[in-house]
């Protein structure tokens, strides 16, 4: 059955979930502790629909790839299509604000990095987007002033605030709109702040997100399998 992305009122979104669009490295931070070179441009790729997955799901799947990490990130709800758009005509195409995993299997990606080979098997894999609900947006929100985390066994183990981007989120998506159309039902991942980690086994995940006005705010709570 296609994945349908869910409001945190329950109602479910008009069309199935389309393509997931990411972009690498949006956090200089996160950049650095990879070792990879912060970027002047964006650097996006996609996961199919079929990497997504409910983040309320026990997190199960993955582990049988090998070792996975969490990467933290703020995930769109695209609610109108979108090409070639103005940074305004983009921000005002979001109809939902929820959280997501950037599932990585670390060791296959870099593997195919230093071959030169495209890393899609890292990244794109069945179950590899855990996505929450969505908020809905209700009027403007500020898009430099959104604050989002992730509790591990009740560690802060990430923090993430949106002003910090290296490419904010209306620019970013329309930069986005110029290669690829953005469709009703499509998420847009928006990078990862520092603190990506081996995903544990048997742990409990907390996720949240707030700040920005103009929605209500996001909680999710899941495990990883024992």
């Amino acid at each position: 059955m296609p994945f349908t992305a869910r409001f945190a009122d329950g109602r479910l979104f008009a069309a199935p979930l389309g393509k997931i669009v990411c972009v690498g490295r949006n956090y200089a931070e996160h950049a650095r502790e990879l070792n990879n070179p912060v970027p002047s441009a964006p650097l996006l790729f996609i996961k199919p629909a079929s990497a997504a997955v409910a983040l309320e799901t026990p997190l199960e799947a993955q582990f049988a790839r090998g070792e996975v990490h969490f990467e933290t990130e703020l995930a769109l709800l695209i609610g109108k299509p979108l090409t070639a758009a103005t940074p305004d005509q983009a921000a005002r195409a979001v109809a939902g604000l929820g959280l997501a995993l950037d599932l990585t299997l670390r060791d296959v990606q870099s593997r195919l990095k230093e071959k030169g080979h495209p890393w899609e098997i890292a990244k794109a894999f069945d179950g590899a987007c855990p996505l929450s609900a969505f908020a809905p947006v209700r009027g403007e929100v500020d898009w430099q002033a959104l604050h989002f985390s992730l509790d591990i066994d009740g560690e802060r183990r990430q923090s993430g605030d949106t002003g910090d981007m290296l490419f904010a989120i209306p620019e970013l998506l329309a930069e986005m709109s110029r290669h690829f159309t953005l469709e009703p039902g499509d998420v847009v991942l928006t990078g990862t702040p520092a603190g990506v980690g081996v995903l544990p086994r048997g742990a409990e995940l907390r996720l949240q997100l707030a700040g920005g006005a103009g929605h209500g705010g996001v909680e999710a709570v899941t495990r990883t399998a024992a």
